[in-house]
């Protein structure tokens, strides 16, 4: 307890519990509409624009975590929107056009990197680092969570409507192509506030972990959502202490932590777990 209350005297530690349960909570409650959409692949290849959008980021505005938020905030955007666009007016799904694009976009990101010699660790954005963040930081990251969280509470049933009847949706005149977009816009902007705390390469499991391992306990979609930002902020915060205890890397303890839970659920769930399937077989069997 000494060395606890002695992590929390510094600042920076101060800052980064903060984001953890922020950026927690805001990953949580949409990791929830990634699995209801069964997306986590797509999300997946979207992740990965964030890191030529670093890269462009400090082509445009010099070297800075700022610039990194804003340059991959824009390129995500764009890759994300125009895939979506395509498979909207195309034969070609929206997985296929995104795949295409991240890999094209991550190989230019990395040819850039070279050519133009960028003295930055870029390892802090692949793989995070939230104790390095600053004050600006921390509001940028409140500020993206607020308008994210906004959003989703007060469309809340024009989404139900859109993900699970979107027929009735489009029949009472909701705008379904424009919620599609929004939750698009708001995907990318919940990705961009996980940079700091595990990166591009690990984010994807802050936008699918909490979802899929509440997805395992509860039916209710709201329950779902509130589930899952409650357990991603949770995990987030004690992963910040414990990898201070252990010196341990953050971004890897988060994402080390969410994967034991969702593997313990997945083993337990008195509904749908493992263990809960085969003892409903061995009773039909008997």
């Amino acid at each position: 307890m000494n060395d606890l209350s002695e992590l929390l005297q510094y600042s920076f530690n101060q800052r980064a519990l903060l984001a953890a349960l922020i950026i927690g909570l805001v990953n949580g409650y949409f990791s929830g509409y990634v699995v209801l959409r069964k997306a986590a692949l797509f999300t997946g290849a979207l992740a990965n624009t964030m890191f030529p959008g670093i890269i462009v980021g400090f082509i445009l505005f010099g070297v800075s975590t700022l610039s990194a938020f804003i340059g991959s905030l824009f390129v995500s955007l764009l890759l994300g929107l125009t895939a979506v666009g395509i498979a909207t007016h195309t034969r070609i799904d929206k997985d296929a056009a995104l795949a295409i694009f991240w890999t094209f976009a991550f190989a230019g990101g990395l040819l850039l990197h070279d050519q133009l010699h960028l003295h930055v660790q870029i390892q802090d954005y692949l793989f995070g680092n939230i104790l390095g963040l600053s004050n600006a930081d921390l509001w940028f990251i409140l500020g993206s969570a607020a308008v994210v969280l906004s959003l989703l509470t007060a469309l809340y049933r024009p989404i139900q409507l859109f993900i699970f009847e979107p027929n009735i949706a489009q029949s009472q005149r909701i705008p379904t192509d424009l919620v599609n977009y929004t939750l698009m816009a708001l995907l990318v902007l919940t990705m961009v506030t996980s940079i700091q705390a595990v990166g591009v390469i690990l984010s994807l499991s802050l936008l699918v972990a909490p979802g899929a391992t509440v997805y395992l306990w509860v039916d209710s979609p709201r329950k779902l959502l509130w589930g899952g930002a409650f357990l991603g902020a949770a995990t987030a915060v004690s992963a910040i202490l414990l990898s201070n205890l252990l010196n341990w890397r953050t971004g890897a303890t988060i994402v080390c932590l969410l994967g034991l839970i969702f593997s313990f659920s997945c083993l337990i769930s008195p509904r749908y777990g493992l263990l809960a399937s085969w003892l409903i077989k061995r009773r039909k069997r008997a």
